[in-house]
């Protein structure tokens, strides 16, 4: 397996998983889903700041995994898979990583350098599919 591959199985990984701290906020606040909240899944379950965060942290990494995964597998497909790329994919995962991290914690600015540097990495991608 390629690099640029593995690292989309490891961005892969981490964006399925990142619902997971949500729900064990959700858990801990609300206690589990109850027959009603299944029935009427826009009942107010409030969560802390923390947990607001670990749902957009994942809405986010989704938004995101799609454009990535597409750039990666297009450089395989076109042969233009190289170390460039590898580093752009490693550096991709990374960032995004350090992103979520850093949105839990709600720490202001780092989170958008780190969207910022992510993004730059799929335009480098980009460029070296299409050149």
């Amino acid at each position: 397996m390629t690099t640029d591959l593995k690292y989309l199985v490891l961005t892969a990984m981490m964006t399925a998983a990142l619902w997971i701290p949500y729900i064990v906020c959700q858990v801990r606040t609300n206690g589990p889903l109850e027959p009603k909240n299944y029935a009427d899944p826009a009942l107010p379950r409030p969560v802390p700041a923390w947990g607001q965060r670990a749902n957009r942290a994942h809405l986010n990494a989704i938004e995101v995994f799609a454009p990535f995964a597409a750039l990666v597998i297009v450089a395989q497909l076109a042969g233009q898979a190289n170390a460039t790329t590898a580093f752009c994919a490693a550096s991709f995962f990374y960032l995004r990583l350090a992103h979520a991290v850093v949105y839990l914690a709600g720490i202001p600015y780092v989170r958008t350098i780190l969207f910022t540097l992510a993004f730059v990495a799929e335009v480098v991608i980009f460029w070296e599919v299409i050149t």
